[in-house]
C-alpha cells in the first residue's frame, strides 16, 4: 500500500511539474509575441488569438514552429545541437529580417544564447579577398520585453535578426552556444543555411503640405503580413527603434524589397491622417503625398510647442552615442508640426548633451520650427522632490561645478537661481506622487507626495523670489499637464488657484520617457502678436496666454468682458457681484466611428489626455465647459467635426473667483481672475485646509532627501508655506 501511495504521489508531482513547465512555456511564448511587435514583425491577429488561448507547450509549438527557421536542442549535458526547420529562408537586400528560433532546453540552461558566423565578421582590417564573403549581420534580440538569458523552460523561442548586404542566393554558416564549451561534438552546433536575398530598391518621397511646400511627415510602412519596414529593432537615428513610423521629407528615400505594402501617413494632430496601398516592383519609384489640415491655429496667432522633450535617456537611446543630436530631433518636430521643441538635457547623458546648450535657438531650427536646449532637473539635485523644467535659461550650469553633481537638493534653491536669470520654470509630469482614488475635481484626498511630480510645488507656489534686477516674482510659473493622469494633475492646481495663487499650466510629452510614441502628444498653444520666437513663446506660458491639450481640440481667443486671456494679467475687476460674459473659439475633431479601445479605459491609463475621452456616448459631440473655482457651471455640446464654433457663456459671479474653459480630457485654458470689489480670490476654505495638510505630508516624504547644508533653508521654506496657508484658511470662504 505504501509503495502504491508513493507511486501515486510521484505521478501527481510529475503532473504538477509538467503543468508548471507548460505555464512557463506559454508565458515565454506570449513575451515572444510582444517582442515580435517591438521588432516590427508581428504575429497575425489569428496567431495572437491562438497564443492568448494556448495552455500547453504543444499549443505553443503549433503556433510558433511555422515562424522558426532553426531548432536548437540543449541536451542534459548542456551541449548545443542545431537543425534546420526551413528550406530556404528569405532575407532582404540592405535590410533586416527577423525569424524565430525554437529552443528545446533539456538541461534547463539559463545562460544567454549566443550566435556567430564567419559571414558576419567585421569588414574593418579584413583581408581584401575575404570581403565578399562577409555579407551578413546577425544578432539574437535581447531587448524588452525579453530577458537577456534563456528562461530554463523546456521549450522557448528566441528572435534571430539577420541583415543582408547583398541580393540573390547567399550562404552562411551559423554557430550557436550557451557558454564556452557547450558546442556539441562533431560540429553539430553549426549549420549551413542557404538564403534567398530579395533585391530592394529606393523609393523616393514627395511630401507637400497644404500650401504645396515640401515638408516632413510621419510614415508607417507594413507589408501584407503586417511586418514593419525598415526593420525597427536595428534602426539608427534619425529613425528610432521604438517607433513603427519613420520621418521622411521630399527627396528622401526608404529602401524596400519587391512587394505590396500599406503606408500610413500623418503630421501631428492638426492634420488628417491617411493610409493607402502601393506596390514596389524592386526597381525603385516615387511615393507622393499631399497633406491636408483640418485646422491651423497658427493662422489665428496660436503657436504649438512641447516644453518637455529629450534627446537622450529612458533606455531608448542612451548608448553608444549618448543620445541623438539636434538635426535628428528637429525632424521629429517638423514631422509632427510642432513649432517649438524645448529639448531638455537631464541626468542620463547630461555631461554629454550639455555641449549643445547655447542659450539660443539651435542652428538646425528652420522657421517656424524652433529647437532650443534647456534643462530638466531630473536624476540629480532636487529631483526627489519633483522634477523641474527650466526654460529660457541663459546659463545652464548651477554655480560651483561643471557637472550635474553639485546642484541643490531643495527645489526652491534651484528655482531662485533660474528665476534670477529670467527663466520660465515649473514642475514636470505633475501628477506623479499626487495620486488619488476619486475622479472628482476638485477632491479633498491628501496625496502621498511620494514621487517626482509637482510635489514640492505645494511649498514653492507660496514663495516669491528675486527675478532679473531683483524684483520679486513668483517662484513657480506653470504646472505641466497632459502626460500624467488628468485628475492628479489638475487637482493640486485647482486647489492653489482657489486660495489665490496664479500659476499657469502648459502641455508636455516628456518624450521619449512617459510618451515615446511621438513628440507633441501634449502641447501648449501660445497666442503671439508678432513673429514666433522662443523667448516670447515662453513669456506666453508665464502670462497664461495659452491653452494646453492633445492638439485634437482647441480653445482659441478665450475672453472675459472683452479682455483676452493672458493680457492685462488675466484680471477683471467688477464693483459688485453680477454677470460677466465669456467667449471662446472652440473646435475639435473626432472620427465618426468611436475608438473602442477607450471603452472602460480608466483615466489613470494612457493616453491620459485624448479627444476620445471627451466623446459624449457614441456620437460625435464633446462638451465645452465653463468653470468657476474648479466646478463646471455652464456647458455647450459641440459637434467635433473640425469646424470652429463661436461660443458664449453668461455667468453670475458672486465673489472673487477664477474662471476657465475646458474640453475635459482633451484641452484646458488658463484662467481669468474676476475680482469683486477688488478683493483677492479666496474661494475655498476646504482648498486652503487641503493645501496646509499637503505641506505637512510633503515634508514627511521629502525631508530625508535634503542635504544637511540645505536643511535649514528647507525648514524655513516649509514654515513659510504653512504660515501662508494658515492665513488663507482664515481669509477663505466656505463653499
Amino acid at each position: 500500500m505504501k509503495l502504491l501511495l508513493k507511486l501515486v504521489l510521484g505521478f501527481v508531482l510529475l503532473g504538477q511539474l509538467l503543468a508548471n513547465d507548460d505555464q512557463s512555456v506559454v508565458l515565454n511564448a506570449r513575451q515572444i509575441g510582444d517582442a515580435l511587435d517591438v521588432v516590427g514583425n508581428p504575429l497575425t491577429q489569428s496567431e495572437k488569438e491562438k497564443l492568448k488561448n494556448a495552455r500547453t507547450a504543444t499549443d505553443v509549438s503549433a503556433i510558433l514552429d511555422s515562424r522558426s527557421i532553426l531548432e536548437i536542442v540543449i541536451n542534459p549535458e548542456s551541449r548545443v545541437k542545431v537543425g534546420s526547420l526551413s528550406v530556404m529562408p528569405k532575407l532582404v537586400e540592405k535590410g533586416w529580417t527577423s525569424y524565430l528560433i525554437k529552443i528545446v532546453n533539456e538541461a534547463g540552461v539559463t545562460a544567454p544564447l549566443q550566435v556567430s558566423s564567419e559571414q558576419a565578421l567585421p569588414l574593418a582590417n579584413a583581408a581584401k579577398e575575404s570581403l565578399a564573403d562577409r555579407w551578413l549581420k546577425l544578432d539574437v534580440f535581447r531587448g524588452r520585453p525579453l530577458a537577456k538569458t534563456l528562461s530554463g523552460a523546456s521549450l522557448e523561442y528566441r528572435i534571430l535578426q539577420l541583415y543582408s548586404r547583398d541580393s540573390g542566393r547567399r550562404s552562411a554558416k551559423l554557430e550557436f552556444d550557451v557558454g564556452q564549451g557547450t558546442q556539441d561534438l562533431g560540429f553539430r552546433s553549426e549549420i549551413l543555411i542557404n538564403f534567398n536575398c530579395e533585391a530592394s530598391a529606393d523609393m523616393t518621397f514627395e511630401v507637400l503640405d497644404e500650401n504645396n511646400e515640401p515638408t516632413i511627415a510621419a510614415f508607417e510602412i507594413r507589408d501584407m503580413l503586417g511586418r514593419i519596414y525598415p526593420d525597427q529593432a536595428k534602426r539608427v537615428a534619425p529613425d528610432m527603434h521604438f517607433h513603427p513610423q519613420i520621418y521622411r521629407g521630399s527627396g528622401e528615400t526608404v529602401r524596400l524589397p519587391k512587394g505590396e505594402y500599406v503606408i500610413g501617413y500623418s503630421r501631428g494632430p492638426e492634420y488628417f491622417a491617411g493610409e493607402r496601398k502601393f506596390f514596389c516592383d524592386g526597381n525603385g519609384g516615387k511615393l507622393s503625398f499631399k497633406l491636408k489640415r483640418w485646422i491651423d491655429p497658427s493662422k489665428h496667432g496660436w503657436w504649438s510647442g512641447d516644453h518637455h522633450i529629450h534627446a537622450a535617456g529612458c533606455a531608448h537611446y542612451t548608448k553608444p552615442t549618448k543620445g541623438i543630436h539636434a538635426a535628428d530631433m528637429i525632424r521629429h518636430c517638423i514631422g509632427e508640426d510642432l513649432k517649438i521643441g524645448a529639448n531638455l538635457t537631464w541626468g542620463p547623458c547630461f555631461d554629454y548633451q550639455k555641449q549643445f546648450f547655447t542659450g539660443k535657438d539651435d542652428k538646425v531650427s528652420k522657421y517656424p520650427y524652433l529647437l532650443r536646449y534647456d534643462i530638466e532637473v531630473s536624476g540629480f539635485g532636487s529631483h526627489q522632490s519633483g522634477h523641474l523644467c527650466l526654460l529660457r535659461l541663459k546659463n545652464q550650469m548651477f554655480p560651483g561645478g561643471k557637472s550635474k553633481h553639485h546642484w541643490p537638493t531643495l527645489g526652491l534653491n534651484t528655482l531662485r537661481w533660474a528665476k534670477a536669470q529670467g527663466a520660465l520654470v515649473g514642475p514636470a509630469h505633475s501628477g506623479w506622487g499626487l495620486r488619488c482614488e476619486s475622479k472628482d475635481l476638485p477632491n479633498y484626498e491628501i496625496p502621498p507626495f511620494d514621487s517626482i511630480g509637482a510635489n514640492e510645488y505645494i511649498v514653492d507656489v507660496t514663495h516669491k523670489v528675486p527675478g532679473p534686477g531683483g524684483k520679486l516674482v513668483p517662484a513657480v510659473d506653470f504646472l505641466s499637464t497632459v502626460d500624467t493622469p488628468i485628475v492628479w494633475e489638475l487637482n493640486i492646481w485647482y486647489h492653489t488657484l482657489n486660495v489665490g495663487y496664479r500659476t499657469r499650466i502648459s502641455g508636455e510629452t516628456d518624450f521619449p520617457c512617459i510618451y515615446g510614441e511621438r513628440v507633441g502628444l501634449g502641447r501648449s498653444y501660445v497666442k503671439m502678436d508678432g513673429k514666433l520666437n522662443y523667448e516670447n513663446w515662453c513669456e506666453g506660458i508665464r502670462s497664461g496666454r495659452n491653452y494646453t491639450g492633445d492638439g485634437r481640440s482647441h480653445l482659441m481667443d478665450f475672453t472675459v468682458s472683452g479682455i483676452e486671456v493672458g493680457t492685462e494679467g488675466s484680471e477683471i475687476s467688477i464693483e459688485r457681484a453680477g454677470p460677466v460674459k465669456a467667449s471662446v473659439k472652440a473646435a475639435a475633431l473626432l472620427p465618426e466611428v468611436p475608438d473602442k479601445s477607450f471603452n472602460g479605459l480608466p483615466y489613470t491609463a494612457k493616453p491620459y489626455w485624448h479627444i476620445e475621452r471627451a466623446r459624449i456616448g457614441d456620437g460625435r459631440k464633446v462638451k465645452v465647459e465653463l468653470l468657476v473655482n474648479g466646478y463646471p457651471v455652464k456647458e455647450v455640446e459641440m459637434v467635433a467635426d473640425g469646424k470652429i464654433n463661436d461660443l458664449e457663456f453668461n455667468v453670475n459671479i458672486d465673489r472673487s473667483s477664477w474662471i476657465a474653459v475646458r474640453v475635459f480630457g482633451s484641452s484646458h485654458s488658463n484662467p481669468f481672475w474676476i475680482l469683486v470689489d477688488d478683493k483677492p480670490v479666496r474661494a475655498s476654505k476646504r482648498s486652503a485646509l487641503w493645501c496646509l495638510k499637503s505641506v505637512e505630508k510633503c515634508w514627511t516624504q521629502k525631508e530625508r532627501f535634503i542635504s544637511k547644508n540645505e536643511l535649514e533653508d528647507a525648514r524655513l521654506a516649509y514654515d513659510h508655506a504653512r504660515n501662508e496657508y494658515q492665513k488663507r484658511i482664515e481669509e477663505c470662504v466656505f463653499e
